[in-house]
Formats: structure tokens, C-alpha cells, sequence
């Protein structure tokens, strides 16, 4: 038959819209069904291993050949039932284990018990205590205490600030989470504090109890928990505001107002002061007198202060009218390090107001007062979100 080469042709042969929908259903469905085999075997390890037994793969046992019509079985020895089908042996710690199943493994109390043949029977002929050295108490009251404090996967992920379930359930569908070095792409899949669980590459924590205030901090107040000469600290200015015990981020100067963080979540706190992230503040600055056009140049490509090198990373005009009042963003977190730039260029600075730390602002948050952060806020500090990070270094020199 000659081969048809013309167009209408290969339209005819081209799979219909149908038929390349249902074999994308079909690919998916067997996606689906993998993805839960891989975490049933997973999940039957971990109990193998938690009750101190050697798992078995039921794929690798292999099946009784059947018989045939054609073929009779060898007469046996062993009795039969009335139906003809032979009686299983009694049951005993010397019995064949079952396909699928787990036996123990060697030295685990489980097997000691099966050696021995149960309970042994002291002289009054009661059942006597297990002789196995260590703790003779059975695995499965472990394995219950452990299932207590487990969690499904993409409860976790939303607990520990990432996201709500349902773009949790997303992400390990995506294959975004990992637990134990494992992908993982069962929402329900079980995990606890103590497995190591990665979204996106980085790991997360379950929070409990954490509690995240935004604080616009007046003058006159430390920023510290407390003060031995019984000075006013910041702590005074939220009290009552919840009964755990919360710790500013960083530090601002007694005279410097604005944006204050105050958390007790200790492992966000030492990401968002660690140098090596380099976190957004932006700071407005009243001076003295007007601010040159050169002085704003030299801050940007940097000066040499008594403790090293520092260059801001972007500075201007606050106000268009008045050149007194300067604008600056700045990723370094050394002591009065603002101060000190425009100190060391010949500036007295008036007055010192953060104005961004982070995503963090001071909006609709009147001086002296504070609020909670909410759910949108906090997921971006966890994460680092890269808008409030500093550019690539490629980028800045660029």
C-alpha cells in the first residue's frame, strides 16, 4: 500500500483532542497510584523498623504455582477438611509467615518470645515474666505513643507558616517537600517534629504558640527586655499583649523611632539579623543643614568608618522642598551605623526614623502603638522573600 504523503493525511492520522486528554488521565491516575504504593512501602518500613522487625516486599515473595485442570496435586500427608482444602497449621511461633507480612528480626523481643514459645509456666503453673534482657515492654505501646504525635504533611507545612492546607497539599502533590531526604507527594503522609522536612530546598519548623508584633517605636524607650538602672524599654509599651515571652529583633538607638519587631520565634529572629541575608531597612534621616549632592555620591560608593568599609545601597532626597531630610536604604546591621555614616561626612543628625525593616512598615500603625503581624507577613519572613532582601551583588554593581 503506497504511504499518503498529503496533508489532509496527516491531519487524519494527528490523535484527536479526546484521545490525548485520556491518555494524560491515564498517566496521571498511574502517577497517582506509584505515589501511593511508594508511601504504603514507606510507611510499612517505618513500623517494621519502629516494632524491631526485618520488613519483608511482598513483590518479591514469590506466588505457589497453581495447578491446572490438567494437572493433579501430589497425594499429601498433611489432614484435610471436609471440603478437601488442607487444614492450616496450629497456630504457633513456629508457623510459616504470610506473604506481605514481617517477621521479626533477629534479637528483637518478639523473636525471643517466639524461640521460647510464649510465656513459660513457673511451679504454681502460672505464666512466668519474660527473661529477655533490656526492656521487655512490646514495641507496639511505642508505636501508639509515636502515632499520637504525628501529623499529616500538609498540616505541618501550613503550621509551620508557609502557606494554608490547601496550598500545602499543592506543594507535596508538586513534589516540593521533602521528608528524610524522600520526596513526598502524599498530603496525608505522617511526619512529626522530629523528621527533617524541607520545602522548596528549605527547611521549616512547626511553630507553637508563636507570637509576631509589629511595635513603631517612640524615643525614649530601650530596646531591650529589661533595664537594670529602671529605664522605660519597649516590653512596657505591649504589655499585656500576649502571655509569652517575646524579645526585639535587633536593636534601635533610644532616640531612633520607627519599625520594631518583637517575636519569641528565636530561629526567625537570628535569620533576620544575620549578616549573610543581608535584610532591607530604610531609614529617614533629618539633619543639621542641607545634604550635598557629593556627600549622597560618597555614601552610595561607600566610606571608611573606625570599624571598616561600609556603602549604602541606595540614598536620596525624603523631600523634594528640603534637602535636609534624606532618605536610605542600608543592609548593615552594625551599631549606629547611620549615625555614623553622616557623623563621620561632618552631619548632626536631628532625628532617626526606620521606616521599613524587612517587608515591615510603620502604615496605620500610630508611634507608640503596635499590632500583630498577620499571616501574609509572617510567611514572607519565614521564607526570606527576596523583595525586602538586598540585590545581587551583580545587580548593585551592575
Amino acid at each position: 500500500m503506497q504511504k499518503r504523503t498529503d496533508n489532509f493525511s496527516k491531519f487524519a492520522e494527528k490523535k484527536k483532542g479526546a484521545a490525548i486528554k485520556e491518555a494524560y488521565r491515564q498517566e496521571k491516575r498511574k502517577n497517582k497510584a506509584d505515589a501511593r504504593a511508594a508511601g504504603e512501602e514507606m510507611r510499612a518500613r517505618k513500623k517494621a523498623k519502629a516494632r524491631g522487625e526485618e520488613y519483608i516486599d511482598p513483590k518479591k515473595i514469590a506466588a505457589p504455582p497453581r495447578e491446572s485442570a490438567h494437572t493433579k496435586s501430589a497425594p499429601s500427608d498433611k489432614p484435610t477438611s471436609r471440603a478437601g482444602r488442607p487444614v492450616s497449621a496450629a497456630k504457633g511461633p513456629g508457623r510459616p509467615a504470610a506473604a506481605g507480612s514481617v517477621k521479626p528480626a533477629a534479637g528483637s523481643y518478639k523473636a525471643f518470645k517466639n524461640e521460647k514459645g510464649g510465656s513459660q509456666f513457673n511451679k504454681a503453673g502460672k505464666p512466668a515474666k519474660a527473661t529477655y534482657p533490656g526492656n521487655p515492654m512490646d514495641a507496639d505501646k511505642k508505636d501508639a505513643t509515636t502515632r499520637e504525635s504525628l501529623i499529616p504533611l500538609n498540616k505541618y507545612v501550613a503550621h509551620s507558616g508557609v502557606c494554608g492546607r490547601r496550598e500545602a497539599a499543592e506543594l507535596v502533590k508538586e513534589g516540593k517537600v521533602t521528608v528524610n531526604g524522600d520526596k513526598i507527594f502524599e498530603p496525608g503522609y505522617k511526619v512529626s517534629q522530629a523528621d527533617k522536612i524541607l520545602v522548596k530546598g528549605k527547611p521549616i519548623f512547626l511553630q507553637r504558640n508563636s507570637v509576631y508584633i509589629l511595635l513603631n517605636k517612640p524615643k525614649d524607650y530601650l530596646t531591650t527586655a529589661s533595664d537594670p538602672q529602671g529605664r522605660k524599654t519597649v516590653l512596657d509599651l505591649i504589655k499585656g499583649a500576649t502571655p509569652e515571652r517575646v524579645y526585639p529583633v535587633g536593636r534601635l538607638d533610644r532616640n531612633t523611632t520607627g519599625v520594631l519587631l518583637l517575636t519569641n520565634d528565636g530561629e526567625l529572629a537570628q535569620k533576620l539579623t544575620h549578616p549573610s541575608f543581608e535584610v532591607k531597612k530604610i531609614y529617614e534621616v533629618t539633619l543639621d543643614k542641607p545634604v550635598t549632592k557629593k556627600d549622597l555620591d560618597s555614601i552610595v560608593s561607600g566610606i571608611t568608618l573606625e570599624d571598616g568599609f561600609v556603602a549604602a545601597d541606595s540614598v536620596g532626597y525624603a523631600d523634594s522642598k528640603s534637602k535636609n531630610v534624606v532618605g536610605i536604604e542600608i543592609h548593615s546591621g552594625r551599631n549606629r551605623i547611620v549615625r555614623r555614616i553622616f557623623e563621620h561626612l561632618g552631619y548632626d543628625v536631628k532625628a532617626l526614623d526606620r521606616v521599613m525593616f524587612a517587608n515591615l512598615t510603620k502604615k496605620n500603625v500610630e508611634r507608640s502603638k503596635w499590632r500583630f503581624l498577620n499571616d501574609k507577613e509572617v510567611r514572607l519572613l519565614k521564607f526570606m522573600n527576596k523583595s525586602f532582601l538586598r540585590k545581587n551583588k551583580s545587580e548593585v554593581n551592575a
